[in-house]
């Protein structure tokens, strides 16, 4: 099998994975509290990370960061896993998952809108009708598409969705600054996050050892959403001719994600998530492919 088969394999699992998240989240919510799904799924993924380190023998990798690393992954964590998977979980716990997974899915109209002042990009006719057609696909799914009323469904929730996007935005950026070994520094990342998750658990909710349902779906957010799948995804970057050609079928992902909400969160597709999502998806197509950017960003 050639090398871009390979990429393409490693790719289309990773987006199969990932669109299936969402409905873990949604079914998790069921049994646990948002502080205890992010306390288990931290957990995990922190393992997993430790193992995968240990197979690559990139653990040397750790000693060799300075002070300056460490105080830097201190931010990076705090930021994600702590705020972004607060956010969006509280998020997925107000709304539907079919609300929350495309209004989380902002977040490269949100970078292209944080990297004017903080990358010091210029910003194009192109840039702002992309950012103006995403965003009236996230109004199409917050009202249900009764733009006349203007009534959202949940605004605490579609804030918080929203939110998140933006959250994940300036971790992109100030992660993409940081040079350290991408498996290495998301581990670090993680159990400086973890601090915090702890911390905060233990204030607003309890450390508790969950039922099988619950605990399956933490254990499946942790090992797929924040650890496995995202080695698969640079493996795939890594062996393709070119980013783009991998990077594009990461559109697929919140189309198919709706299918499995369908089938096991159980919930009717609305036709205004279906309408907003190709408004979402529309925008963020317009704001990359125009300038070819996909391959730095996704």
């Amino acid at each position: 099998m050639d090398t871009q088969k390979k990429a393409y394999i490693y790719a289309i699992s990773a987006v199969l994975i990932w669109s299936t998240v969402a409905s873990a989240f949604k079914i998790s919510l069921r049994y646990m509290d948002f502080l205890q799904l992010l306390f288990i799924s931290a957990s995990v993924s922190i393992f997993i990370l430790f193992i995968i380190l240990v197979i690559q023998k990139k653990l040397k990798l750790l000693a060799s960061y300075t002070i300056k690393d460490y105080l830097k992954s201190a931010l990076l964590g705090f930021l994600n896993p702590f705020l972004y998977y607060i956010v969006l979980f509280k998020a997925y716990s107000l709304l539907l998952a079919q609300e929350a997974q495309p209004l989380n899915y902002t977040w490269p109209i949100t970078l292209s809108i944080l990297s004017i002042p903080l990358l010091k990009q210029k910003i194009r006719f192109h840039n702002i009708l992309a950012i103006f057609i995403s965003f009236f696909g996230v109004l199409i799914i917050s009202t249900g598409g009764n733009l006349s009323a203007f009534k959202f469904s949940n605004p605490l929730g579609v804030v918080l969705a929203v939110g998140s996007s933006v959250i994940w935005a300036f971790y992109w950026i100030y992660n993409i600054k940081d040079k350290r070994d991408a498996v290495a520094k998301l581990f670090l990342n993680f159990c400086s996050g973890f601090i915090f998750i702890l911390l905060a658990t233990l204030i607003f909710s309890d450390v508790t050892f969950p039922g099988r349902m619950s605990l399956l779906g933490a254990v499946y957010v942790g090992f797929f959403e924040m650890g496995i799948t995202f080695v698969l995804w640079l493996k795939a970057l890594n062996l393709s001719k070119t980013t783009a050609k991998v990077s594009n079928l990461i559109f697929l992902s919140p189309f198919i994600s709706l299918i499995f909400i369908k089938i096991f969160v159980g919930e009717k597709i609305l036709l205004s998530t279906i309408a907003g999502l190709i408004f979402i998806v529309g925008g963020i197509f317009m704001q990359y492919f125009r300038k070819n950017d996909i391959r730095e960003k996704l």
